[in-house]
């Protein structure tokens, strides 16, 4: 339900959503949460958050750099857990989504795993190496703890693959704008106004967009075709690798950074209505399309 909140508002206050994403336990476990307050401070909508992993598939080495931190120091699913518990009882009402990997998921045991997430609070789990059609394997102990699945959207998929998508991502669906692997090395591209078109006649819940979102220039783009949201990661990620010994020169460029982008996520059907940014026919009735069967 925190979601369907969020994207209500947002929606009504013509805005899109900025979901932030970070990894539990980076650089240092209290580090982390006081990131993680940044982040709410500087106008964060949601969290999408990270256990680290070993073998990240689908993040670039910006993230997998990262990851080495909580895995040195030992910091363990079950500390991730305890960390989004704590998130959860100071932030009641923030979305909390978690991005993982299936052996994560596995090695704690499908059920206990889920078990787990909601009892922290979570209101969403992200399998990346999951594909929609694999979903069996892990939606029954989503659905019996109460916890949305949700799935990503590549550009490529056929038109069987996103209807699947569309009508089993629950809260939000991730819509990728390019193929690869998450980084701000190689920047977003604008998703096709029918690639967003296709997600909303299937019934999609809102669209999230992410994977090389790191200016305000690419929230504006993601606006132009008609996303409900946008999440940014490496980035992120990329200023705790150069300040992670300086906390609080780490805190004032992440307080910057999201609130630029917190800015642009908030403005940007306002700027495109000044027209400061080129909308066809075809994007105006993306935009137009309701939000599907969000829960």
């Amino acid at each position: 339900m925190r979601y369907q909140q969020l994207f209500e508002v947002k929606r009504d206050n013509n805005q899109l959503a900025y979901i932030p994403f970070v990894l539990l336990g980076d650089p240092t476990a209290d580090l982390s949460l006081a990131i993680i307050d940044k982040l709410v401070e500087s106008g964060a909508d949601g969290l999408e958050l990270g256990f680290a992993f070993s073998d990240p598939v689908a993040d670039g080495p910006v993230i997998q750099q990262a990851s080495l931190r909580p895995l040195a120091n030992q910091f363990s699913v079950k500390d991730g857990f305890n960390e989004i518990a704590a998130i959860r009882a100071k932030y009641p009402n923030l979305p909390l989504g978690l991005l993982t990997y299936a052996n994560l998921v596995f090695a704690q045991g499908i059920n206990e795993f889920y078990k787990q997430a909601s009892q922290a609070g979570l209101d969403s789990v992200l399998i990346a190496d999951c594909p929609v059609q694999e979903r069996a394997l892990f939606s029954g102990s989503a659905d019996n703890h109460s916890i949305e699945s949700v799935f990503i959207a590549p550009p490529d998929a056929n038109d069987e693959t996103l209807q699947l998508i569309a009508q089993n991502s629950q809260g939000y669906t991730y819509v990728l704008s390019r193929k690869g692997i998450t980084g701000t090395e190689v920047a977003a591209n604008q998703a096709s106004s029918d690639f967003i078109r296709k997600l909303r006649d299937y019934g999609s819940a809102p669209l999230v967009q992410g994977f090389g979102i790191s200016e305000p220039e690419h929230v504006y783009q993601a606006a132009e075709v008609g996303v409900d949201g946008i999440i940014t990661g490496s980035a992120i990620v990329k200023l705790i690798n150069q300040h992670y010994n300086k906390p609080q020169d780490m805190f004032d460029a992440i307080g910057h950074y999201a609130q630029t982008m917190a800015n642009a996520a908030h403005q940007a059907h306002d700027k495109r209505k000044e027209g400061l940014i080129n909308v066809d026919s075809r994007n105006n009735q993306a935009t137009a399309v309701g939000y599907g069967t969000a829960s």
